[in-house]
């Protein structure tokens, strides 16, 4: 049985992109093969479709990190023909071919059982950056956050991750401030919840300071560099920055003070290898209390218009969520 992939391969003259047949038989070996409905994109996809050797060594590939379809085959268990799952992190779509493709074959051990109160599609329309917005959210809270603790930062709020932490952040009754780069996207965000808006340039102010005055309940970011540590540096005595991101920049100028004199915590996010009953739980947060409204997110994308949308991500162009209808 044949299906369509999107393909990324490596020639003299670089990285080409095409959408290609292939067979099942092209698979890796795996215990479940899932009939892919949906994906969506983000910025890892966009690096493994351009070569970065961090994320995908060998090449032809299919990227994709996130995939939600229906059980073809299953020689696990806990999986039968005709189950709705989802797969977000581990390997897929960074050295084991993705959700870019209408098939995909993947150990047990990285599907989760859709739960009830999301869909195929609504699921991929959080993907992983979704995930990743509600795993900082998670982590907040279980560091102490809540509503009372004052507003929250998101950084990079008109991105994947930025946007849903904002929609679920004001569904949750917090009071969310949101710095973007983009003027163009104030009301865009004012529609999804936040109160405040704040530039690149507002949220950078004082790098070259040691503490800056308390402002924020706790802090979303997605961007890393100086504008995390300015972030930290700003927390309200006892709360927490949960750090998911590095687009401006993997280092950031740091000193002890704020966690020596406000108590603050810098809390890291990673989606990739949480266990599997970790990203369970957070899914199930997202399907019942936690469940919100994000079509307004989603640019509806296919195999044949992914490639122009990779690169509008390096341009900065994209906002909310690629969903990838397969």
């Amino acid at each position: 049985m044949g299906f369509s992939a999107f393909w990324v391969e490596k020639t003299e003259d670089g990285f080409q992109r095409s959408v290609i047949e292939r067979e099942i038989d092209d698979l890796p070996d795996g215990d479940v093969l899932i009939e892919v409905r949906y994906s969506s994109l983000n910025y890892k996809d966009a690096l493994s479709a351009t070569g970065n050797p961090g994320v995908t060594r060998n090449f032809p590939h299919t990227p994709g990190i996130d995939a939600s379809g229906v059980v073809v085959q299953s020689t696990a268990a806990d999986f039968a023909p005709g189950d709705e799952v989802i797969v977000i992190g581990f390997d897929l779509g960074m050295n084991t071919p993705g959700g870019f493709a209408q098939r995909i074959r993947v150990p047990a051990g990285w599907v989760v059982k859709m739960p009830a109160g999301l869909s195929l599609h609504s699921s991929m329309i959080l993907g992983t950056a979704g995930f990743t917005a509600a795993e900082c959210i998670d982590k907040l809270e279980a560091a102490g956050m809540t509503p009372a603790s004052g507003p929250v930062l998101v950084t990079g709020a008109s991105g994947g991750v930025g946007s849903v932490a904002v929609k679920i952040l004001a569904h949750l009754g917090y009071e969310v401030a949101a710095v973007t780069g983009k003027p163009e996207q104030h009301e865009f965000l004012r529609g999804l919840g936040a109160s405040e808006l704040l530039s690149r340039e507002d949220a950078a102010a004082g790098a070259d300071k040691p503490l800056l005055a308390e402002r924020w309940g706790g802090v979303v970011d997605t961007v890393g560099g100086d504008i995390l540590f300015n972030a930290v540096k700003s927390l309200r005595y006892g709360a927490s920055l949960a750090a998911c991101g590095l687009v401006a920049g993997a280092g950031f100028q740091a000193t002890v003070l704020p966690f020596l004199l406000r108590n603050v915590n810098l809390l890291g996010i990673d989606s990739v290898e949480l266990p599997l009953a970790e990203k369970q739980r957070i899914w199930g947060r997202l399907a019942n209390e936690w469940r919100v409204d994000l079509s307004e997110l989603e640019e509806s994308l296919t195999l044949d218009t992914l490639s122009a949308a990779i690169d509008r991500i390096f341009a900065g162009a994209m906002v909310g969520r690629g969903v990838v209808h397969l």
